[in-house]
């Protein structure tokens, strides 16, 4: 297949383009670098021994991306563009809603002004809200409490609203869970700009003595440690998951949700303790206060994905770790 990927320079998008074009895909990555840049493209080249395709633009431009749709007719799309910031989200909610909603509602006409119907978004778990039971299943109600989980919803509600006017669209939600890791090349990975918003590349930053302690928010919730409990993914399994996901719209009609985790919780001490094995030095860390809306646990049933992709995570949390330090030595 001939697939566009927007955001396709970032954390999850270069990961995928690895996976798309060793899996036989052809590949175009469209993005604005508002949070990679373009080296991102020299370090793909490394990886797959040529350069694919890039187009730089803003998803908010229409104009631009009937150009490239039109230029490359892609089969599909794969939708990672967008502002992932939860504390960002609430700070500047609007700048959210008009890149994340707008952006979105501004690809999907020019996807349907050039024929193209099938599209792959990347949604969240945060659409889950405070878990009623646990593992997570796709049947499980919806809610959020951020303005960045309900970009998330809202976008694919818009998307099931979309399948429903018109039967000959697919669009497949993948629900991630906590993606982390990076390329066994140790080229790319999670290298966001500032201070880390997610806990794995802070971690990693501090043990590379960048940043001086991983910050703990609560030790006192109903988790085995008293450390909040989340289901992480290696983001190379995410990537996987993205491909069958691509494979599976060649057939499928509608919209559905499909949740990406390995369906194990880990603590937030869990992480920083197997983190220590992989850099092989301790790492410094202080308790805080719990940080408001945070969940006690969540991790995945991610047995749908197993019954209509054939996937399953495969890489254990060492293996992320690991990995994400050989990045985070590399990229200093």
């Amino acid at each position: 297949m001939k697939i566009l990927l927007t955001g396709g320079t970032g954390f999850i998008g270069s990961h995928t383009a690895v996976a798309m074009a060793q899996s036989g895909h052809e590949v175009i990555l469209f993005d604005n670098f508002c949070n990679s840049d373009c080296s991102v493209l020299d370090r793909l080249q490394s990886i797959l021994g040529f350069r694919p395709a890039f187009e730089e633009g803003d998803i908010r431009d229409e104009k631009r991306l009937k150009e490239v749709l039109q230029t490359y007719r892609p089969e599909a799309v794969v939708h990672f563009a967008g502002l992932k910031a939860v504390g960002e989200s609430v700070q500047k909610p609007l700048e959210y809603y008009d890149n994340n909603i707008c952006g979105t509602v501004t690809l999907l006409r020019a996807m349907q002004q050039t024929g193209i119907k099938k599209i792959i978004f990347s949604s969240s778990a945060t659409v889950y809200g405070m878990p009623q039971y646990l593992p997570l299943d796709e049947g499980h109600p919806l809610s959020v409490t951020n303005p960045y989980g309900r970009t998330k919803l809202q976008i694919e509600e818009i998307l099931s609203d979309l399948c429903a006017s018109d039967p000959q669209w697919s669009a497949i939600c993948l629900r991630y869970f906590n993606p982390i890791g990076a390329h066994e090349s140790g080229l790319i990975g999670e290298n966001p700009r500032g201070i880390p918003n997610n806990l794995l590349p802070y971690v990693a930053r501090v043990a590379a003595g960048q940043l001086q302690a991983v910050q703990v928010f609560g030790n006192d919730y109903d988790t085995p440690d008293g450390t909040g409990v989340r289901d992480y993914i290696h983001v190379m399994d995410l990537a996987d998951g993205h491909v069958r996901a691509a494979q599976y719209s060649q057939t499928h009609r509608g919209w559905i949700a499909i949740n990406l985790g390995t369906g194990v919780g880990y603590s937030v001490l869990d992480i920083i303790h197997a983190y220590e094995k992989a850099c092989g030095h301790p790492i410094a860390y202080r308790i805080t206060e719990r940080r408001p809306g945070d969940v006690a646990s969540n991790w995945a049933n991610p047995q749908r994905a197993f019954e209509l992709l054939g996937w399953k995570a495969r890489y254990t949390l060492e293996d992320m770790c690991r990995d994400s330090w050989r990045f985070q030595q590399n990229c200093r």
